[in-house]
């Protein structure tokens, strides 16, 4: 990931439904949502639900598939992951243990 994608990235995430979006997608995992119910789940209008999922796809935070009349959208952990280590690239200065406590706070514990 380059700069200017990151500030993209931090951009999208920097607004209050957009960052929740994000977030229960992360809690829904593989499964995904249907756009109607992140809409519904966050108690946004549906067309306001569509763009907000836009810019966090523009963003390369969420991705998409569509199944019939419906779309199901699911965290990009592929892009989080990347904006991560755009922001880590050069940590710690050599010293690996100030970085543990991060990472560990990071790491998964499904």
């Amino acid at each position: 990931m380059d700069k200017s994608n990151a500030i993209e990235a931090l951009h999208a995430l920097a607004q209050d439904t957009r960052l929740a979006t994000f977030r229960l997608l992360v809690k829904h995992g593989a499964e995904g949502m249907a756009a109607g119910d992140i809409a519904d789940a966050l108690g946004v209008k549906q067309n306001t639900m569509s763009a907000n999922l836009a810019v966090l796809a523009r963003a390369g935070m969420v991705r998409s598939a569509r199944e019939g009349r419906v779309i199901r959208y699911f965290a990009d952990f592929d892009g989080m992951r990347s904006l991560l280590a755009f922001l880590m690239e050069d940590c710690c200065g050599g010293n690996p243990d100030l970085c543990k406590p991060v990472l560990d706070e990071v790491i998964c514990a499904c």
